[in-house]
């Protein structure tokens, strides 16, 4: 039975990014600092080839996957999208650190969704059911290495939901251009909803870390 491998990448720096903004639906592009990024990436380290690209429309992404694959296919899937933020949109956790409403936002975020924003459970399902559009594609045009190139906190909340190891959110975390790898079978998704992280993208990442 084959197996599909599908590479999720966080997309580069952005302004708000370096300001420390939450940014959900807010559709800038990279900044400088985040396209020299995406480039020292791909000089020091190794992408994977793949045969598919799937990312999120927002401007960020796509610059992140045309940088990285300009001779590839690539599709955006509106479901990709970042959490929508609501009333914390483009704010600091400076600037928010006295709003009630974010300290139980950040207390705990299951049961406290932003105000006007979207709420962790209806993140989860939109993700998830996005995953798994794109793998039923993978599945129907025998596509068997994929990337998926989309935010920080979705990559976060998809691997917390459907990844092993069984990690929570926080542990998903990963730099800007940089994420996982992981693996799956027609009966591994379908019968358990259920993803293999086998290792880190792009290959030579953890070395370059090391080596700061």
């Amino acid at each position: 039975m084959r197996n599909y491998k599908i590479h999720f990448i966080r997309h580069g720096l952005t302004q708000a990014n370096l300001e420390g903004r939450y940014i959900g639906r807010t559709d800038e592009p990279l900044c400088a600092q985040g396209i020299a990024q995406i480039k020292h990436l791909m000089e020091e380290c190794d992408y994977p080839k793949v045969s598919k690209v799937y990312t999120s429309p927002l401007m960020r992404c796509v610059q992140t996957a045309e940088m990285l694959y300009p001779n590839t296919q690539i599709k955006e899937v509106a479901e990709l999208l970042e959490m929508d933020m609501g009333k914390f949109e483009g704010k600091t956790a400076e600037e928010l650190k006295d709003n009630p409403d974010f300290l139980k936002w950040l207390e705990n975020a299951v049961d406290n969704p932003p105000p006007n924003g979207e709420g962790m459970e209806d993140f989860l399902i939109r993700l998830v059911g996005a995953l798994n559009e794109i793998i039923l594609d993978m599945m129907e045009n025998e596509i068997f290495d994929a990337a998926i190139v989309t935010h920080g906190g979705a990559i976060m909340a998809l691997l917390a939901a459907v990844a092993l190891p069984k990690m929570p959110m926080n542990e998903w975390q990963c730099a800007g251009g940089a994420g996982y790898t992981a693996i799956t079978s027609a009966q591994m998704w379908q019968r358990d909803r259920t993803l293999e992280v086998v290792g880190y993208v792009p290959d030579g990442i953890q070395r370059l870390i090391a080596n700061k």
